[in-house]
């Protein structure tokens, strides 16, 4: 289990008391265990689990509230398109020499196209968000690839706040195969340019969106 599909099975559970009180630890250990029976793990994988999504900072700590799945700010949106204007720019001299990985982004645009004829708008999502990461793949970097991977699940938590979600995926499948046409039209200068484009435009649409 991914830290983003294990966030969003916690989305719904009670959060966990800090342990302040004789009380409040008795009710942390129910919730324990209510979340070790409903994932058929261990309460100490519960707890392991629990400190890396903090560390991922798809959970917080409040004090009297316990662990709850994070809400993302709207700094929060601003800090992860930054390092994405930074980072899948990289990507494209990769993509470029890949034919193989162009052809699979491509299929990615397809699934999304009809992922969006039958008003699944969660799948078309997904789909977007696989796009970028097989983007990033061409890098070749297993740091880059990890450190893309905690910033896509943060981005999954902001999508959550969607009120709408078709309005907001729908342009960006086009986009996305806009990009692929670039890739394959093989100028790096001209893709990058399309793609700063493309984020900057996504970051205000979601911040748009989440106000």
């Amino acid at each position: 289990m991914t830290s983003t599909e294990l966030a969003n099975a916690l989305t719904g559970l009670p959060a966990l008391p800090p342990r302040a009180s004789t009380a409040e630890y008795a009710a942390q250990m129910l919730r324990e265990e209510q979340v070790s029976a409903a994932l058929g793990i261990s309460r100490n994988t519960v707890r392991e689990a629990f400190q890396l999504l903090a560390h991922e900072h798809l959970l917080d700590h409040a004090m009297h509230r316990g662990m709850h799945v994070r809400t993302v700010s709207a700094d929060d949106i601003r800090a992860m398109y930054a390092t994405r204007r930074l980072v899948e720019p990289l990507a494209v001299e990769g993509a470029i020499s890949d034919g193989v990985l162009r052809a699979a982004l491509r299929d990615l645009v397809d699934g999304a196209d009809a992922a969006a004829r039958r008003d699944d708008w969660e799948q078309a999502g997904t789909a977007d968000i696989n796009f970028h990461r097989l983007l990033m793949s061409a890098c070749r970097s297993s740091h880059l690839s990890t450190m893309f991977e905690q910033l896509l699940a943060e981005l999954r938590l902001a999508f959550l706040l969607l009120p709408d979600r078709p309005s907001f995926h729908e342009p960006y499948i086009s986009r996305n195969r806009r990009l692929v046409d670039l890739l394959d039209a093989g100028d790096p200068d001209i893709a990058v340019r399309e793609l700063r484009d493309y984020l900057d435009a996504a970051e205000r649409h979601l911040l748009d969106s989440v106000r």
